[in-house]
């Protein structure tokens, strides 16, 4: 996904036994959360991306949009080989609660929460995501869980494309790192889920992507989410955004299949996740979410019973700059102030489900062709 002129922009641990089965267990396990814990993500959340180097106030803008929850871009690090991640890549905005630390309180008091993400393009094209720059899967693990002991957070989501998608040694030591953590979390007692938001062709991932899926499976981690970007497809087309959002989840869903062959089909949906570029895109005209596909897309997301639905990005959320492709602070259609965030907000219901279990890996469908040179994402 994006930042500035918009660069674009799977939890507690197995036991050993469920690891030699090929199950990965959901979190929670046998450790129970004080009462006192922040509450598990909905079964079914709303949460755009907020961007995060824009100075402004997430519980601010929040409210004003009527959003409970939002997915905060992004953490990297500020030089290749770091095993430090910071705001932004900025050394003034480590993890701390100095730094974003009333905001998300504010936003937990509110019933809501926050998602940090890791990565995102303008990372994964400079060796400062997380996993790209640091070797060392201890020390990944270490990042990932100073997020929720730093700020009661209990979803991660890693944004990883361009040519993190492709670094098979990343990819194995986040998947690493991911187990870990998860492991970490059974042990005490807290809930703590991974989401991957990942590109995607208008019929689903690419081979990439399914192949990083692959290899958290392999590596026992539990993907609870896997949100694609449905938007920015540089393929050329015209596309009908709403329904090209509807094939690449059904193309989503039938390689999750084939990954996890023994979950139900509504399992399966309940792992999906979409994020839509509100407006008109990087690409252009030709790839342009209206207002109206918003509220197809938010009928269709309840219909199905996806997990996630949200759009890059909140500041984007207004109609200042009809006719304008792929701005950062405006979606270039014409709109009320939040209209996407509130055509989304009714999305946001239900618990989650505190066990659940994935069979080992089966042979991933590989029929796809690799994405085609892209512009830039998220």
């Amino acid at each position: 996904m994006k930042r500035s002129r918009p660069v674009r922009a799977l939890l507690a641990g197995m036991a050993t036994a469920a690891v030699s089965a090929g199950l990965v267990v959901l979190g929670g396990g046998a450790a129970q959360a004080s009462a006192a814990d922040p509450a598990p993500m909905p079964a079914h959340v709303a949460a755009p991306y907020f961007e995060a180097w824009t100075g402004e106030s997430p519980a601010s803008l929040a409210a004003q949009s009527g959003n409970r929850y939002l997915t905060m871009a992004f953490l990297q690090t500020a030089s290749p080989g770091s095993c430090t991640a910071y705001w932004n890549g900025n050394t003034t905005q480590p993890v701390s609660k100095s730094v974003f630390g009333s905001d998300i309180a504010t936003i937990q008091k509110r019933g809501g929460n926050v998602i940090p993400s890791f990565g995102g393009y303008s990372a994964d094209t400079t060796g400062t995501e997380l996993a790209d720059s640091c070797t060392s899967v201890d020390s990944i693990a270490s990042v990932y869980e100073s997020l929720v002991t730093t700020y009661g957070v209990t979803r991660i989501d890693l944004d990883i494309e361009a040519d993190s998608i492709n670094n098979t040694a990343g990819i194995d030591r986040r998947n690493k790192a991911v187990a870990q953590v998860e492991r970490w979390a059974r042990h005490t007692g807290r809930s703590v889920q991974f989401s991957y938001t990942l590109p995607s062709f208008a019929t689903g991932l690419a081979p990439s992507g399914v192949a990083l899926l692959q290899n958290a499976v392999s590596n026992g981690a539990r993907v609870d989410v896997v949100n694609i970007m449905t938007f920015d497809y540089w393929d050329g087309a015209t596309h009908d955004m709403a329904a090209d959002t509807k094939t690449a989840a059904a193309g989503l869903h039938d390689q999750l299949a084939a990954l996890y062959p023994s979950k139900r089909s509504a399992r399966l949906w309940g792992m999906i996740g979409v994020t839509e570029m509100p407006g008109i895109d990087d690409y252009g005209p030709e790839e342009t979410f209206t207002t109206a596909d918003a509220v197809t897309v938010e009928n269709w997301a309840v219909s199905k019973g996806i997990n996630t639905l949200s759009f890059w990005a909140l500041e984007r959320d207004n109609g200042g700059c009809p006719g304008t492709a792929g701005a950062g602070s405006c979606s270039g259609v014409p709109q009320s102030a939040w209209y996407f965030s509130h055509a989304f907000e009714p999305f946001t219901s239900g618990s989650r489900t505190k066990a659940d279990s994935i069979p080992a890996l089966a042979s991933p469908s590989s029929t796809s062709a690799e994405r085609a040179a892209r512009g830039e994402h998220m």
